[in-house]
């Protein structure tokens, strides 16, 4: 007769998988992209839809139609949408394309910032937060 006292032996008791998953800033990161980019989508539509929405100045160094800029904030709003859903799987690469994507959001709202401040302003205010959260924010394991 043999004893297994030590594991070792025919009885092996399986252990739980460990799956990873999104930790608490990473989930309030993935939540501020997906509302940021919606915020982006609306303000590409509507700027797209009707462009004297927006009071273009001309004392600023770069100028560029405002249906250009509605497409151009319609597509990283669709990315930024992507990028918030791919976060809550917790793929280090998600967090990644989700920094990029928000320090790209961030660069076009600081354009943006001569045809709509205040909107530009809160739309980089929620980057900031998004590339804060995804940068401190981990991994948890299950059973953590």
């Amino acid at each position: 007769m043999t004893s297994s006292v030590s594991g070792v032996g025919s009885s092996h008791i399986p252990q739980p998988q460990r799956h990873p998953y999104a930790s608490g800033w990473t989930i309030f990161a993935g939540v501020m992209l997906i509302t940021g980019g919606l915020m982006a989508i609306f303000e590409g539509i509507s700027v797209i839809a009707k462009d004297d929405l927006v009071v273009v100045t001309r004392n600023y160094v770069y100028s560029m139609n405002t249906a250009g800029w509605g497409w151009i904030h319609l597509i990283i709003g669709v990315l930024v949408v992507v990028a918030g859903i791919a976060v809550f799987s917790g793929a280090l690469w998600a967090r990644i394309f989700g920094v990029a994507i928000a320090g790209l959001g961030m660069i076009a709202n600081f354009l943006w910032l001569p045809y709509y401040p205040a909107w530009a302003i809160v739309l980089i205010a929620i980057d900031a937060l998004v590339i804060w959260g995804l940068c401190h924010g981990g991994l948890k394991q299950a059973g953590e």
